[in-house]
């Protein structure tokens, strides 16, 4: 096995936030599992918004307790020490645009898909072909639908440049395909929790309870009017009242309420039960009310979807489209029913894809607009929910090969190896790499000195002399330097302590040259006091004069 160092922002694993988001529960869930799982003799992680390293860590250890040592790395040039990156996020692209000053070699980076319709990410799965990845970095797809797509979009890509420019030469990133995991134990339910969820939502302990969990959207989550048709069709069927749960959350209360009001419209033959889903009080522990679990992905924003293996975790048998990642997690006539779908054929949205390129639409209306041309088999849906509902010998066959099922397969423990024996490969692949060649510039973003050359009179050199203004006042010149005017930007500028340094020198020993006066600081800071000399004399503080 083999470690990684982890892309360590808290926006990627805190569950605690208002806008609570299906790559936040993903993220914190890998996390806790690495945590509990992970073979290694250290936790890396890569403080790369550089949080108080006692914040950061406090997060850490409210995911999970930590045994092992935690090894917080703050830059690129230390990630060669473990070897590989992972990051939370599919933008391995641009991070490999990142790491190329350091050497292609420095890491091997890999990452992982959540949606793929955003703008944002169908760009970087594109830059998958024009950035300096090698194929010892790898993106991980969370389920086969979604690595379909990402291939679909890498072959139109592909055909484009080798038609525009000839075929390609260079290595590919790997894509392989990796579930997302869950902790199955912390989904077990008790009898208590049953009763006391029951008591609390009013419903009869003998009662037929469907359960929804998950985020309220119609455009870019799911349509609740699929399930709310198909439930209330079972209901007029049953012979015993029929409830409903709606455990989630939309993105403020208005769009809340104006969800449930619509959906409960849509199934007055139903009980409709509503509760905030957000907490972890809820997250872990509403499973225990119901008796089968409802969720009809229709949306293109969905690559995997954690929760119907939430619910096999927690023991219940599933209805389920029949759609993207729902099909590698529960398994049709074992642990629930999976219910096909319908969709246009390959080429039929030409319109909403030039739309969303040309800005027309935005995103939520992009997945939207396709989403509502997804059907599904009522028929079939309806059926599943009655069986369910009038067979306890089905419903309890299929729940104990859920849970059976998703300890098997869709435990941290037995996910989190297939990510170190990645890393493992990923790393082995990058030291038998042939040297690689002298670390470069990143074209699409170059330095604004290179790009904008044409735009001062000079550059300048080495050789131009730097000296102190007739009649200097030290003091005065530092308060120049330390003016708000002087000091917005701080990146890289000379420390106070640097110019002062200058300016004492040049106060002895001046005039002198650039690099004489630079000669005076480590090699490693030179290039870095010569740029700065030029902020000294913007605010008046030196004097240069070009040689002739």
């Amino acid at each position: 096995m083999s470690n990684a160092a982890l892309y360590f922002h808290p926006d990627a694993y805190d569950t605690t936030g208002a806008r609570l988001m299906g790559r936040h529960s993903a993220g914190e869930s890998f996390l806790r599992g690495f945590l509990r799982h992970g073979q290694v003799d250290a936790v890396h992680l890569w403080n790369v918004n550089r949080r108080p390293v006692a914040e950061a860590a406090a997060l850490v250890r409210r995911i999970h307790p930590v045994e092992r040592g935690l090894v917080w790395h703050m830059g690129r040039r230390q990630l060669g020490e473990v070897g590989v990156l992972n990051m939370p996020v599919p933008g391995i692209a641009g991070e490999a645009w990142a790491r190329r000053p350091l050497g292609d070699q420095a890491y091997a980076i890999c990452g992982i898909t959540h949606t793929t319709a955003t703008t944002a990410v169908m760009q970087n799965i594109a830059d998958l072909l024009i950035s300096p990845l090698q194929d010892y970095d790898a993106l991980i797809c969370t389920s086969e639908a979604v690595r379909a797509s990402v291939e679909t979009q890498l072959d139109g890509v592909r055909d484009y440049l080798a038609s525009e420019y000839g075929p390609r030469r260079r290595p590919e990133p790997q894509r392989v395909t990796i579930p997302l995991g869950i902790n199955v134990d912390d989904f077990a339910t008790t009898e208590a929790e049953r009763k006391a969820w029951r008591a609390r939502l009013d419903i009869p302990d003998d009662a037929l309870v469907a359960l929804y969990v998950g985020r309220y959207s119609v455009r870019s989550k799911m349509n609740p009017a699929l399930m709310a048709i198909a439930l209330e069709r079972a209901a007029q069927r049953l012979s015993r009242p029929l409830y409903w749960v709606n455990s989630g959350w939309a993105a403020n209360e208005a769009a809340t309420a104006e969800h449930h009001e619509r959906s409960r419209a849509l199934c007055p033959s139903v009980q409709y039960r509503e509760i905030d889903g957000r907490g972890a009080d809820v997250r872990f522990s509403i499973w225990s009310v119901a008796d089968l679990f409802i969720s009809f992905s229709d949306n293109v924003q969905e690559t995997f979807g954690l929760t119907p293996v939430e619910a096999m975790a927690a023991g219940l048998p599933c209805v389920v489209t029949d759609w993207n990642g729902y099909r590698d997690t529960v398994r049709h006539g074992e642990d629930g029913f999976r219910i096909p779908t319908y969709a246009p054929r390959p080429g039929d949205g030409g319109d909403l894809a030039y739309a969303f390129a040309d800005r027309v639409i935005n995103y939520d209306t992009y997945v939207g607009a396709a989403s509502q041309f997804t059907a599904i088999d009522f028929a079939a849906a309806v059926q599943a929910i009655v069986d369910l509902a009038e067979n306890p010998d089905l419903r309890g066959r299929m729940a104990r090969e859920a849970k059976a099922q998703a300890a098997r397969t869709f435990d941290w423990s037995v996910i989190i190896p297939q990510y170190q024996a990645l890393w493992a490969e990923q790393n082995a692949r990058r030291r038998a790499a042939a040297p690689a060649p002298t670390p470069a510039a990143n074209p699409f973003r170059p330095d604004p000195f290179t790009l904008f050359g044409g735009y001062p009179t000079h550059h300048l050199q080495p050789g131009w002399q730097v000296s102190l203004p007739p009649a200097a006042d030290l003091a005065g010149l530092e308060a120049a330097l330390a003016s708000p005017l002087a000091t917005h930007s701080d990146l890289n500028r000379l420390t106070p302590e640097a110019a002062r340094k200058i300016l004492r020198w040049l106060a002895q020993h001046g005039p002198a040259t650039v690099a004489e006066t630079a000669a005076q600081f480590p090699a490693g800071q030179r290039p870095f006091v010569q740029r700065g000399i030029l902020w000294m004399a913007r605010f008046g503080a030196v004097v240069l004069r070009p040689r002739a």
